[in-house]
């Protein structure tokens, strides 16, 4: 029996695969050996030790520890893509709000409530209608950065609504690059890109390399009639820089499902209150993908959308699977290896995956595993933690 910690409210359709028979799922359990989360804040909260995987229901995990969690030999999911076509709804919606001053001309009419005659309003209406005229995005140049799960969707979509797409990403994935379209024309620099955009739309993480990649120096590469979408991580964009390049005209436009204090107020702004990913489907998509995720490293250590840990599959063979971390130096899986030969275990089939400074392997193997060969193998230095499944 597996125990399930979960924090925030997590949709049915995910919590509904765990089987009771294999997994006890509680707010309140006090052993657990998997995390399941959406926005819980963990950096000040220290886990059990029994725990050995989170996993959250979401892209970011900003909210997670994940370097310290990396030391401990727990492996941090997020779920990629299970919220695109939400974040890719409002993208649009963002890009035509941003084009046309639609929310400009909604705002007006309420308030002629004042009147009672049809007949006046649709005179002043006639009149008045050329106040929030905009322009068409057919035709016009949406600059992507980040052509991952959700920035490779929004350039396929933005050409075919009409627009040239260019797109920048130095860290593109191979499976990324299979599902992008071979007309969005890849720039080499994000300041070619920030400079030739109509548009531009942000789709990268939030990390250390990242945060204010929208800046003061950046900023002044755009063209005075630029727009900007921000519906990946509020780090990322520099607010004061962008308030002062707002005042000085040096781009026309910020729309950002982030709101912040010194943006409020501005018709050159156009904010939402972190709504991305806040529909029914994505809820139960993120919160079904964590799931199956968390599940299938429990129960053969596999290892799939992990953030801190590298990809690692192998299917079940012999009697027992040992799957074990450690530091990312020579030796450690050859004396894994002497152990298990020297308690007689016979080796079926093995996987070793790296990722930076974290080495991952699946062994499985054929014989009596008993308790001292375990032990043996997480006494052996540079081994973090050991599981027999």
């Amino acid at each position: 029996m597996y125990n399930i910690r979960t924090y925030n409210a997590i949709s049915s359709k995910g919590l509904s695969l765990f089987s009771a028979d294999k997994y006890l799922v509680s707010s309140e359990s006090a052993s657990p050996e998997g995390v399941l989360l959406r926005s819980q804040k963990l950096h000040k909260e220290v886990l059990p030790e029994s725990v050995i995987a989170v996993a959250r229901a979401g892209a970011g995990t900003n909210n997670i520890p994940t370097e310290d969690y990396t030391e401990q030999g727990i492996v941090v999911f997020n779920t990629p893509g299970a919220n695109a076509n939400a974040v890719k709804e409002l993208i649009v919606a963002g890009l035509l709000l941003g084009s046309r001053d639609i929310y400009g001309g909604m705002t007006y009419v309420q308030e002629l409530g004042h009147m009672d005659d049809s007949g006046e309003m649709g005179k002043l209406l006639e009149k008045e209608k050329k106040r929030f005229a905009g322009s068409e995005i057919t035709g016009k140049t949406l600059g992507v950065v980040g052509l991952g799960a959700i920035g490779s969707i929004i350039a396929n979509l933005a050409l075919d609504l009409g627009m040239n797409v260019i797109g920048y990403d130095p860290a593109i994935s191979v499976e990324a690059a299979w599902q992008l379209s071979s007309r969005v024309e890849r720039m080499e620099s994000i300041e070619g890109l920030l400079a030739s955009a109509d548009f531009v739309t942000l789709h990268v993480p939030a990390i250390p390399a990242t945060k204010h990649l929208i800046n003061k120096e950046t900023l002044a590469q755009m063209k005075p009639t630029a727009k900007i979408l921000n519906f990946a991580r509020e780090e990322i964009v520099n607010t004061d820089d962008m308030v002062a390049a707002l005042d000085a005209g040096t781009i026309a436009a910020y729309i950002s499902d982030f709101p912040a204090p010194a943006l409020l107020g501005r018709k050159d702004v156009l904010l939402m209150p972190h709504i991305g990913a806040s529909t029914e489907e994505a809820e139960e998509n993120c919160a079904a993908m964590a799931a199956k995720q968390l599940m299938d490293y429990l129960e053969n250590g596999n290892i799939h959308n992990s953030v801190n840990y590298p990809a690692t599959k192998m299917s079940r063979n012999g009697d027992y699977r040992i799957t074990f971390t450690n530091n990312n130096v020579p030796k450690v899986l050859g004396t894994v290896l002497t152990v298990l030969a020297d308690a007689e275990l016979n080796v079926v089939d093995m996987v070793n995956k790296s990722r930076g400074a974290i080495a991952y392997n699946i062994i499985d193997v054929e014989g009596d595993l008993d308790q001292s060969t375990e032990d043996a193998i997480a006494a052996i230095s540079g081994v973090i933690r050991v599981r027999v499944i």
